[in-house]
């Protein structure tokens, strides 16, 4: 049976993986080697953990803290129990943090001892959360940096998970489930909550995997990228789904980038141009072993060609550029490594072709299509787009009209079918063809 056949939710993939490759390798952090099928057991306890708390299905669950193994811990175990996740942006001031946790009406808060001192801050003004659990400890070797650390009056998070059941929870699972609400940013107005649901995630990654550098469980896969972004907990939900190792980062420390690599022996990452431009920077870059890396996926904002030629060169794997947004569950536009002609800069200012499993058009204020080149916005049409933004039936109506997303970006299309990019910043200020929804923006890239 193909792993099609068998995951139908999120909460499938390690309950599938457990069951074929119970010893395999799901993830590492710092050190820490979690398999399959302890990922699952815990999923399952953590689960447990929220139906002995109460909670209602498609409750929403927050957590503030960086990277780290217990976060997709948490993922997996509230899909499991039919609840929904929030990663809060710890970048993110106190006060719209608080905006986040209470739009949510997130009623459990997990938080790293980085962020101790914010919530205490802002607890008072936490009106829907019941409780908070303290997440664990946990060591980078390297720097000998101890990032979590337990609570004097929340209880830990290893203490809460492993009183709980191991038995897998009997919750029921629809499609139309949300399972992530991922919040948006904009440079006005507060957060959006974009819901992405259990079917937007199968309908994008059995695609995209075979599109996408023919992924396999025998893959080391880098989660180097905020998980609170779509491109950090999106690009970990490609490796887990197949089957991969998983290997976490933190926090972006481009020392820790190349020993990881190296010592894991990693075959594909995701960065964006800046964290590349970092590395190639980074003392030892010269003498890292890059010679596991298959695929660099690279995207959230245009790459210099320059940058891009120094990269190939340095990390000698094949580079690929993906464009895409939260409201997309990620990418929906693709330029593969064959398409990266670096003596063309015309096409390397495209962000590619859609998916297989995409449409995408460049329209005016009417929605009529633009002719090749000419500047409009781009539209999205597939399985992956979000179920609306949460509570924000205008802004959702807005977004999604009809089967089109309307991404507010603004762009065009050569006549190859290639999404193209770099638009002149004179255009945005004195042309409004879109109106003023959102605020110009560049693209080419994943955003948050």
């Amino acid at each position: 049976m193909s792993i099609e056949t068998e995951i139908k939710t999120i909460a499938d993939i390690t309950r599938m993986h457990a069951k074929r490759r119970p010893q395999a390798l799901a993830m590492v952090f710092e050190g820490r080697e979690t398999t399959f099928a302890e990922l699952d057991r815990r999923a399952c306890q953590v689960a447990n953990g929220f139906i002995e708390e109460g909670l209602a299905p498609q409750s929403r669950i927050a957590v503030l803290d960086k990277n780290s193994d217990n976060y997709f811990e948490i993922l997996f175990g509230a899909a499991k129990a039919n609840h929904v996740l929030v990663a809060v942006n710890w970048r993110l001031a106190p006060p719209e943090i608080a905006y986040v946790i209470n739009d949510a009406t997130a009623e459990i808060l997990f938080v790293g001892k980085d962020y101790f001192d914010t919530v205490e801050k802002i607890r008072g003004e936490l009106v829907t959360v019941k409780k908070i659990i303290a997440l664990g400890e946990g060591v980078t070797p390297s720097i000998k940096c101890i990032h979590s650390a337990p609570h004097p009056e929340w209880e830990s998070y290893t203490d809460w998970r492993d009183r709980q059941s191991e038995s897998e929870p009997d919750i029921a699972n629809a499609g139309s489930d949300v399972v992530l609400q991922m919040y948006t940013s904009g440079t006005t107005g507060h957060p959006k909550g974009a819901q992405l649901t259990n079917d937007n995630f199968p309908s994008l990654i059995p695609p995209a995997v075979k599109e996408m550098g023919e992924w396999t469980e025998g893959d080391v896969s880098l989660i180097a990228m905020p998980v609170f972004h779509i491109g950090g907990t999106g690009w970990g939900m490609l490796g887990f789904y197949v089957g991969a190792n998983n290997v976490l980062l933190r926090d972006v420390i481009p020392s820790e980038i190349l020993r990881l690599i190296s010592e894991r022996r990693v075959t594909k990452t995701f960065f964006v141009p800046a964290v590349l431009l970092f590395l190639l920077q980074t003392p030892g870059v010269e003498e890292t072993d890059f010679s596991s890396l298959k695929l660099i996926v690279y995207g959230a904002s245009p790459m210099p060609l320059d940058l891009l030629r120094r990269s190939v060169d340095r990390f000698k794997c094949d580079f690929a550029q993906v464009y895409g947004m939260t409201e997309t569950t990620g990418a929906f536009t693709w330029l593969p490594p064959e398409d990266h002609d670096l003596s063309d800069s015309e096409r390397m200012l495209s962000c590619g072709k859609p998916f297989s499993f995409a449409k995408v058009r460049v329209v005016d204020a009417e929605g009529r299509d633009m002719p090749p080149g000419e500047v409009g916005e781009i539209v999205c049409c597939s399985p992956q787009n979000m179920k609306g933004y949460w509570n924000l039936p205008e802004e959702t109506a807005a977004t999604i009209r009809g089967e089109w997303l309307h991404t507010g970006d603004a762009g065009y299309m050569d006549a190859d079918g290639y999404t193209a990019r770099g638009v002149k910043r004179k255009f945005f200020q004195e042309e409004r063809i879109f109106g003023v929804r959102r605020p110009w923006r560049r693209f080419g890239c994943i955003r948050s």
